[in-house]
């Protein structure tokens, strides 16, 4: 009987296993997003002034609020204005980071 077995096996070819090759494309950024906006004045004075996309305009925000750590002590959500947010947060001393965004877009074109 393991004769038997021995040559079923052995007569079988074996089986390749097939593996996923398929490459993970990276993604395309969006074109709305990377199109370079000029800014207002009073967020030039924070940012910078030269027109960037939206992505750089926030990553250069939130190293603005780190660097000054205007983030609130107990609840991190907040930002706390300084002389300089105080007219891109529309005159709001607090202003929660889902609403920076929003209120930063109107400075935008």
């Amino acid at each position: 009987m393991a004769k038997k077995s021995a040559k079923k096996s052995a007569s079988k070819k074996p089986v390749a296993k097939k593996t996923a090759a398929k490459k993970t494309a990276k993604r395309k950024p969006n074109a709305a997003f990377m199109k370079p906006l000029s800014s207002s004045p009073a967020l030039a004075a924070v940012i910078g002034d030269k027109p960037m996309p939206r992505t750089e305009v926030t990553k250069r925000l939130w190293d603005y609020i780190k660097k000054n750590k205007l983030q609130d002590a107990k609840n991190r959500r907040m930002i706390n204005a300084d002389d300089k947010l105080m007219p891109v947060f529309g005159g709001k001393k607090q202003v929660s980071m889902f609403d920076m965004t929003k209120l930063v877009g109107k400075h935008l074109k």
